[in-house]
């Protein structure tokens, strides 16, 4: 039987092992971690930490806090532990055992910010020695700030933006065919590889064995070009495909005619393609004319990823082209129709999961960060 006493400590004891972690914030800790929230430049993983503490500093749970950055309440309470221990530095990677530290809070936001908000007079970003030697600290501490901040200046990623005056237009219609086709309709996506190398490597391939890998030589001799045209069928991944020798909108046409035999009468077409000009002939249009039910959704300029069959592409050319041997145009058409014949098969379709609007909204994130896009 439980004693009254009992209860008291049990009680006791579960109430102190729920209670927070009390966070008072000085004034210099709170404006730095207002700063990092407002500054564009902040890593995403960094500025939802800040924006955890100063939750917390306001006086709200941990469950509340977690809804509001999207994270479970336990997280945010193992955020809040760590900074009411370790203060600032205790929003990266977590302290290690051994000597009291050598780098203050103030030395790593600096170096942070250095990072992010300029570079070295003789070269276009940091190294961990310029920026060692820039504040007086070593480069292992250099890089192990960097890793727990998760910057990384030598690398860089490229990106395009779209310049199409219907961009908005043409996202909403093609990812609206993605997400919700129409009925009675099937919908591909339509393309051209072009200029696919029949290549024979100028010495032979040296073949892959224990702890060597397949070796082959840098050179190699043309054989020829062939260009594919490619329908993937978004709701199934098949693929309907036909090769030729040029890149012509006649060759466009006799494609769309093959399309028309191989496609059940009774439904519409609807394919989403680029802005190529051979897509846009008077011939096409006219043929175009003459099959009502084929109807055609253009996507924005620069924006191929819009695309699905170019995922297809991607496929075709690691597991076939890339490093095929094709000693004639003939042995390498032979190969693709015998990959295409295969996948169809056993046909993997691609799943489109985001909304025109969250496609909409990212971008905007991405111009709001670029200081002349006049967003």
């Amino acid at each position: 039987m439980t004693t009254p006493t009992t209860e008291l400590a049990s009680s006791h004891g579960k109430h102190r092992c729920s209670t927070k972690a009390e966070l008072v914030l000085s004034v210099e800790e709170r404006a730095a971690l207002e700063g990092w929230v407002r500054r564009r430049s902040t890593p995403q993983s960094w500025a939802v930490r800040c924006r955890i503490i100063l939750a917390c500093a306001d006086g709200m749970s941990n469950k509340d806090v977690g809804a509001l950055v999207g994270m479970t309440g336990q997280s945010v309470g193992r955020w809040r532990s760590r900074f009411v221990e370790h203060r600032i530095a205790g929003l990266g990677d977590l302290p290690r055992s051994g000597g009291p530290r050598s780098v203050s809070d103030e030395q790593v936001a600096a170096l942070v910010k250095r990072t992010l908000e300029s570079t070295p007079r003789n070269a276009t970003h940091w190294s961990t020695r310029a920026m060692a030697k820039e504040l007086g600290l070593s480069q292992s501490t250099v890089s192990r700030i960097w890793r727990a901040f998760g910057l990384q200046p030598h690398r860089s990623q490229t990106f395009k933006l779209s310049t199409d005056p219907y961009f908005v237009d043409k996202v909403h219609d093609v990812v609206g065919l993605y997400m919700d086709p129409p009925e009675r309709a099937l919908v591909f996506c339509v393309d051209e590889k072009t200029q696919i190398q029949a290549l024979v490597r100028s010495q032979p391939v040296l073949p892959m064995m224990p702890g060597v890998p397949q070796r082959v030589t840098h050179d190699y001799v043309r054989a020829g070009t062939t260009t594919l045209f490619a329908a993937l069928e978004v709701a199934t991944g098949k693929v309907i495909g036909s090769l030729h020798r040029r890149h012509r909108a006649e060759e466009f046409k006799k494609f769309l005619i093959k399309l028309d035999q191989e496609i059940p009468a009774d439904l519409q077409v609807h394919l989403i393609l680029d802005n190529y000009a051979t897509h846009k002939t008077p011939a096409i249009k006219s043929w175009l004319i003459a099959h009502p039910r084929f109807q055609m959704h253009f996507t924005p300029t620069g924006s191929s990823w819009l695309n699905l069959v170019e995922r297809w592409f991607a496929e075709l050319t690691n597991k076939q082209i890339r490093r095929g041997v094709h000693k004639s145009v003939h042995a390498l058409e032979k190969d693709i129709r015998t990959w295409i014949a295969t996948w169809n098969t056993d046909p993997k379709p691609y799943i489109w999961t985001r909304t025109a609007d969250e496609i909409l909204e990212r971008l905007a994130s991405y111009l709001r960060r670029i200081p002349d896009s006049g967003d």
